[in-house]
């Protein structure tokens, strides 16, 4: 089985049409599947709009909790209610289309790899990205490849398929719930010798190319947060 985990926070316009495309999409695959959509906080409808489209789909979850605490807890939380063997991050925002959720699963196994990530800078991924967001992404890659040596081009982009041995190894050890998220379990998974390959994707960013100043603060803080935690493992592992 395919486990699905879709966080959302503030997406009531598009989460219907979203949760609809990757049904549409699995089930031309026709494998067994669930989708799991986690509330993350939302204050503008969402959950509603995700509880009327599951009405119809018993394959569907929705989890929900009253605060916003980040991507990372939503997928961290999610995660314990899911039972499929591999386990897809899908943003819900439409940007990252469903319908490239076979290309992931063929590339596990092709690979036989135990993750696979999608990335901006895989030659052929078909991106449409605003030139900030692209040097922003370029110059955050360098940092990390700087800091970590991770051997990925873009920790990123939100959508990534595991093995569900990997999530369980893993998620219990990462500390941090929002911005580092993915390269906390892409690190995790790294340091353990799972084998992570790259896919391309087809990415539409849909709205405005402006980068809140605290966004990227909180990205910077919580990468250093990161490094600060492994250099601290690794001395006293010395």
């Amino acid at each position: 089985m395919l486990s699905v985990l879709m966080p959302a926070h503030n997406e009531s316009g598009i989460i219907a049409e979203t949760i609809n495309e990757t049904i549409n999409t699995l089930e031309a695959v026709g494998i067994e599947y669930e989708i799991a959509v986690v509330d993350d906080g939302s204050s503008d409808g969402t959950l509603d709009q995700a509880l009327a489209v599951a009405e119809s789909h018993p394959c569907i979850k929705i989890l929900t909790y009253e605060e916003n605490k980040g991507k990372g807890f939503a997928l961290s939380y999610g995660f314990q209610f899911t039972q499929g063997d591999f386990v897809l991050f899908l943003d819900a925002d439409l940007d990252l289309p469903p319908a490239q959720i076979p290309r992931f699963m063929n590339s596990l196994t092709e690979n036989n790899a135990d993750v696979v990530i999608g990335s901006k800078r895989h030659p052929l991924s078909n991106v449409d990205y605003p030139r900030i967001r692209c040097l922003w992404s370029k110059g955050y890659g360098m940092l990390v490849k700087m800091l970590f040596n991770l051997n990925v081009t873009d920790t990123q982009v939100g959508i990534k398929m595991f093995k569900r041995e990997v999530l369980e190894t893993v998620l219990p050890q990462v500390k941090i719930n929002r911005y580092a998220f993915d390269l906390a379990v892409l690190l995790g998974a790294s340091e353990r010798g799972y084998k992570i390959v790259e896919a391309p994707i087809d990415l539409n960013y849909r709205f405005s190319s402006h980068i809140e100043a605290k966004a990227i603060q909180e990205m910077f803080v919580d990468t250093l947060s990161l490094y600060r935690q492994r250099r601290f493992r690794i001395n006293k592992q010395k």
